[in-house]
């Protein structure tokens, strides 16, 4: 089988896909629950912590890629079966709407907030408060980003099962 640009533009758009909705699958199933076990300063440092260390080249491509991949794909694969195409754009909308701009309108801000915070000077109360605030919204828009993400990946997995027959 010959890999075209067409085939490896559409093959990093399932690839990053993937990545992302594994990224925020184990979030949702080890690392939330993991440190929700934690006193409210632990909780809330490696939170903290793990915010600010994601914010790296790597994990912007993986994250972010899939939408301005989706659309690129969208014009590369405009011939393809009409049934597809419209997929391929539910697939994206679904990553857009339910990924970048969750993440924009409700984790970014969400996160920033514990960002400006200096955790070693609040009492429990103030640490107990900006927990309250914090970890139940955060994860409730998390979850929708894993489940979204999924829908993504599996649709665009549907996707290629039909294109490579």
């Amino acid at each position: 089988m010959e890999f075209s640009l067409q085939h490896i533009v559409f093959l990093l758009l399932v690839m990053c896909t993937g990545l992302s909705a594994g990224l925020c699958f184990t979030w949702s199933n080890s690392i939330t629950p993991g440190i929700g076990k934690l006193n409210d300063f632990g909780f809330l440092m490696s939170f903290q912590q793990m915010n600010r260390v994601i914010l790296n080249p790597t994990f912007f491509i993986v994250f972010i890629g899939p939408f301005f991949l989706g659309i690129i794909n969208l014009f590369i694969l405009k011939n393809i079966s009409s049934g597809l195409w419209w997929l391929l754009i539910v697939s994206v909308l679904i990553y857009f709407l339910g990924v970048i701009l969750v993440t924009v309108f409700g984790n970014i801000p969400l996160n920033e907030i514990l960002d400006k915070n200096n955790l070693e000077t609040l009492n429990e109360i103030e640490l107990r408060q900006l927990r309250d605030t914090f970890e139940n919204k955060w994860n409730r828009l998390h979850l929708i980003r894993t489940v979204t993400s999924l829908i993504s990946f599996i649709t665009l997995i549907i996707i290629t099962t039909q294109i490579t027959k």
